[in-house]
């Protein structure tokens, strides 16, 4: 079984009108979101037909980050924006719960607490079987000082529901209000600075059953280890490589040298296989002739991972991370 790990959910036209009415209105919307069956529909068939090219029996959706809207006042837009997001996905899983899972949003507001996440979480894994969240390092988007590192107490609050609920989180930054760095740039930037905050704290000593996922291969630490490891060697402390493998990682690199780096430094059971396909790496390599985010050929042309290493990196390991899956739904 192919699991793509990390996905995100099509938007149809008719949201993008509510989105834009929340944000004119300052949450005070003149018309509730209205999305047709059809719409919906429409909208997860396009995702199978890319599926099915590619060979990917299953996708977990979650919103699309950089329209999440993290930073935008007032924090009520964020609130029903994430809810109609969250229903969107419901509405696609419950229309395809053969190649569908749920994966919730946030609705995180620039550094308030992220308690304010709780009601939201709690409803939709407990009553609508989402089976884990995106977790947004900088809901400021960059508009403002961001809230602590995750190695900060700030987050305690989120990791014992995390915890509680059994359920992984995506570290998945959002929009960026910087001129000078993209979205996908902001993605890489607070990917490393989240791993780095999270190596320097206890977290991992005071919550041992947490499950965070750092996509896109961890950002740009696996290029700098050198650096990490004689930091950790000169501050007495234990060995990165040893303590970064308590986090997970994903595929979505698009670059078969980044892949093999990433192999050699975290191993093969630590990465989930993850596309985001359709996204940005849905553009056609002219070197290839496939898309960039057409990643299966890619990891089995890996000459070094094993047959028991690709069935880890494509099922096992997604599997035994996300306890709420079930393959027959």
């Amino acid at each position: 079984m192919i699991i793509d790990s990390h996905a995100h959910v099509v938007v149809p036209s008719d949201s993008y009108k509510y989105m834009a009415e929340l944000v004119a209105s300052r949450a005070n919307p003149a018309f509730p979101p209205t999305l047709a069956d059809a719409a919906v529909r429409n909208a997860g068939q396009s995702i199978i037909d890319l599926m099915d090219r590619v060979g990917t029996d299953i996708q977990f959706l979650s919103p699309r980050p950089y329209m999440q809207m993290h930073s935008v006042k007032p924090a009520k837009v964020t609130e029903l924006w994430t809810r109609h997001m969250n229903d969107l996905i419901h509405r696609t899983v419950e229309l395809f719960p053969k190649r569908f899972r749920a994966v919730a949003g946030l609705p995180q507001y620039r550094d308030t607490s992220p308690e304010n996440c709780f009601a939201e979480l709690e409803f939709r894994v407990k009553e609508q079987g989402f089976i884990g969240c995106l977790l947004n390092p900088d809901p400021t988007e960059g508009d403002g000082a961001p809230p602590p590192g995750l190695g900060d107490k700030f987050w305690y609050p989120m990791y014992e529901k995390l915890c509680e609920l059994d359920i992984p989180a995506l570290i998945h930054s959002a929009g960026s209000c910087q001129p000078r760095e993209s979205y996908t740039l902001k993605f890489i930037n607070e990917e490393s600075i989240a791993i780095t905050s999270l190596m320097n704290s206890r977290v991992f000593e005071d919550f041992p059953g947490l499950k965070l996922i750092m996509p896109h291969g961890g950002g740009a630490i696996p290029y700098h280890m050198g650096r990490f490891r004689a930091w950790s060697v000169r501050n007495g402390g234990e060995y990165f490589d040893d303590k970064l493998k308590r986090l997970h990682f994903d595929t979505t690199t698009y670059d078969k040298d980044a892949l093999e780096l990433l192999f050699k430094v975290v191993g093969p059971d630590r990465v989930l296989f993850a596309t985001e396909k359709p996204g940005t790496g849905s553009a056609v390599d002219p070197k290839t002739g496939r898309d960039f985010d057409d990643l299966k050929p890619v990891i089995e042309s890996i000459s070094f991972l094993s047959d028991a290493d690709r069935k880890n990196v494509f099922e096992c390991n997604c599997t035994r991370l996300y306890s709420r899956f079930h393959k027959d739904e």
